[in-house]
């Protein structure tokens, strides 16, 4: 039998490639809303990250959602964000 291929990805925080199954992903829908998504499921542009809370920090610090996302991103959907961030975790 042949096995089955795993999709990685990689972090924005630490710059690991992991299982993207594992990671949670940052979207930019067709809108241009920015929201996470747990599912990894929702359309639109989406950026990894891992369930760590260090690796969001980084990835908030170095502006790479911004990056990735060529967008600009206000302070407030980061507090958004990251009030989702801890309630998933938690």
């Amino acid at each position: 039998m042949k096995t089955k291929k795993i999709p990685m990805r990689m972090c924005l925080g630490c710059n690991e490639m992991k299982n993207k199954r594992e990671m949670i992903r940052v979207v930019k829908s067709p809108e241009g809303e920015i929201s996470l998504d747990f599912t990894g499921k929702k359309s639109g542009r989406g950026a990894y990250i891992c369930k760590s809370r260090e690796c969001f920090e980084k990835a908030r610090k170095a502006r790479r959602f911004e990056k990735s996302l060529s967008c600009k991103i206000d302070d407030s959907v980061y507090e958004v964000m990251e009030h989702e961030f801890t309630a998933e975790n938690n």
